[in-house]
């Protein structure tokens, strides 16, 4: 069974809410029951393929028993490496082995799940997390609204709604809510992006399969380029609201992930409004750690080198670290870093380029932003054609 997609997903979701709507309303915990609705699910996912889902399984007890062991001396460094290598270990066999062949050890959302559990490792780490119940630990990786594909949810925020039993009218509230969300993301996912990606095939068809990037197929690769992009958009988004919404029925609130990201005015606007929970995530666990540790090793201080000039090579060389980290997560194959290599380029060269007295004199002004918006656009559409893998597929053809 596959989330969000399935008619039988849909109708074991209704059901689950039902339940959770008779307890919210009558203001009883849903704690215990999310957890027991969220295993039901993740064995409906797992039904076909039990031996992942035995993995996924030990996976999670995995990162639950690191999380407690390091909770015991949350200032030893060894434990704490010790821990971030078990949680983050079967992600990266998944990761390279698919990259040569099939995955193995892999299983659908370890991605996502090793991201939030790398979340609690840091955290606890710094000092933010003190204690940890198991039982609410599993629940926060195990939360099937977002197992598959997020949004990803921090631990500190998701046990805090475990904690809180809302009133009446709170609750009737985040329901309809809830619900209004699922509506959204059905629409998006099963009618818009369906339509695009209709409309994506027949012009790819057209082309040729891709067969030429010149003459009068150039029109046609462009329309691929936007196609893909705005499919990608509506399947996602869509079933990041739908997730959102079951979250919400369920007494969670999961994060948003879309914030209309296609009136972005600039590549760092589009990326606080494109997957917001995963950039927002590297920004904190990756580019600002990262760029601290360059600053206090001094990677480019010297006594010819304005002080200005160090944080700004710093500030660029995180974020091109930052994004093709966000590459390899995705997979580590040429679309995907070429996917990450290109969105850090783009970011440390608009670092750069907010520094300029042209910019800060007119960045404010109307046909500025205007243009920048397009600029964006095509800078964003060009990065799914490197995503969706368009781009690699012309240069084979081109150089073939």
């Amino acid at each position: 069974m596959s989330f969000f997609s399935d008619p039988s997903f849909f109708v074991l979701t209704v059901a689950a809410v039902c339940g959770a709507a008779f307890l919210g309303l009558t203001e009883r915990p849903l704690r215990r029951y999310g957890m027991g609705v969220s295993l039901i699910m993740l064995v409906c996912l797992f039904c076909k393929t039990p031996v992942q889902g035995a993995y996924a399984a030990a996976v999670m007890v995995v990162c639950c028993l690191a999380a407690q062991w390091l909770l015991r001396r949350p200032r030893s460094g060894r434990r704490f490496v010790a821990c971030l290598l078990v949680t983050v270990a079967p992600l990266v066999v998944c990761k390279v082995t698919s990259a040569f062949s099939s995955s193995a050890l892999g299983f659908i959302g370890i991605s996502y799940l090793t991201f939030r559990a790398v979340q609690v490792l840091v955290e606890t780490r710094d000092g933010l997390i003190e204690r940890m119940n198991p039982f609410d630990y599993l629940y926060f990786l195990a939360f099937f609204p977002t197992f598959t594909s997020g949004p990803i949810d921090r631990s500190r925020r998701f046990v805090e709604d475990l904690g809180r039993v809302p009133s009446r009218d709170e609750y009737g509230q985040m329901l309809g809510r809830g619900i209004l969300l699922v509506l959204c993301g059905m629409v998006y996912k099963m009618v818009l992006a369906a339509v695009v990606n209709q409309w994506n095939v027949q012009v790819a068809w057209g082309a040729g399969a891709l067969g030429s990037a010149f003459g009068p197929a150039l029109l046609d690769q462009v329309r691929i380029c936007y196609a893909y992009g705005l499919y990608l958009f509506f399947d996602f988004a869509g079933y990041s609201m739908m997730a959102m919404g079951v979250g919400y029925a369920l007494g969670v609130r999961v994060p948003r992930n879309f914030r209309s990201p296609f009136a972005a005015v600039d590549i760092k606007d589009f990326w606080n409004r494109w997957h917001i929970t995963l950039s927002t995530w590297l920004r904190d666990f990756v580019f600002m750690r990262l760029a601290r540790t360059m600053m206090r090793h001094h990677l480019f201080a010297g006594p010819k080198v304005p002080a200005r000039v160090a944080r700004l090579r710093t500030s660029q060389l995180a974020l091109v670290t930052n994004m093709l980290v966000m590459g390899a997560w995705h997979g580590l194959t040429v679309d995907y870093l070429a996917y990450g290599l290109y969105h850090g380029v783009l970011l440390a060269a608009l670092e750069g380029w907010e520094k300029t007295g042209f910019y800060k004199r007119h960045h404010q002004q109307a046909w500025y932003r205007t243009l920048s918006w397009f600029i964006t656009m095509q800078l964003a559409f060009f990065g799914f054609a490197l995503f969706s893998g368009q781009v690699s597929m012309l240069v084979k053809g081109a150089l073939s």
